[in-house]
C-alpha cells in the first residue's frame, strides 16, 4: 500500500474519524497539503513525515514499507 493510501487510512481510523482540516491542524500544515498528500499528488518533506509517524505512533518503515528486519541486507 503506497503512503498516501496509509495517511489516509490513518486519518480515517481515529475515532471520531479525522478530517483533513483537523489533521492539518494537527500537524501544521493546510488541509491542502494533506490532501496533496492523501491523492499523491505530493510527497511529505522528511520533518512532514517525522510529525505524521509521532502522531499516529508508527515507524517511519510502515509508511516506507521497510520490513521489520533488514537482516537479508548484509
Amino acid at each position: 500500500m503506497a503512503f498516501n493510501q496509509k495517511l489516509r487510512e490513518l486519518r480515517q481510523s481515529k475515532l471520531p474519524p479525522l478530517t483533513q482540516t483537523d489533521l492539518a491542524n494537527v500537524l501544521g500544515m493546510t488541509q491542502r497539503k494533506v490532501s496533496f498528500l492523501e491523492t499523491g499528488l505530493s510527497e511529505p518533506s522528511l520533518k512532514d513525515l517525522q510529525n505524521i509517524c509521532l502522531y499516529f505512533n508508527v515507524s517511519a518503515d510502515y509508511f516506507l514499507d521497510l520490513p521489520e528486519s533488514l537482516d537479508y541486507i548484509k
